[in-house]
C-alpha cells in the first residue's frame, strides 16, 4: 500500500519534497539491483564474454551513491522550493 499524505501534494512543501526525494531514490535502488541481478545472471551462466558488465555496474553504483549523498547529506528541505522561480511561475512566464 503506497504511503498516504495528510494533506494535498505540492512539490512547495519542504516534507513532501524529502518524501518525494527519498521515494525515488529508493525505486532507483530496487532498479538497479533488478536490473544488475538479471544482467550478472545472464553474464555468468551465459554470455561470460561480456566484458562491460564489471564496469556498467560500478558506474551505475557510483551514480547511486551521488544521488544518495545529493538526497541525504546535501539537500536542504528547510523551505520552499526555488525550482519554479520566486514568482512561483513555470518557464516562460
Amino acid at each position: 500500500m503506497p504511503p498516504k499524505w495528510p494533506r494535498k501534494p505540492d512539490r512547495n512543501d519542504p516534507a513532501f519534497r524529502r518524501l518525494d526525494d527519498r521515494m525515488t531514490f529508493a525505486t532507483h535502488v530496487a532498479l538497479f539491483a533488478a536490473v544488475n541481478s538479471s544482467l550478472w545472471f545472464f553474464h555468468l551462466y551465459r554470455f561470460p564474454g561480456w566484458n562491460w558488465m564489471p564496469s556498467f555496474s560500478l558506474i551505475w553504483l557510483a551514480g547511486l551513491f551521488v544521488h544518495a549523498v545529493a538526497i541525504f547529506a546535501i539537500a536542504d528541505y528547510s523551505g520552499p522550493s526555488s525550482q519554479d522561480g520566486a514568482s512561483g511561475k513555470g518557464f516562460g512566464s
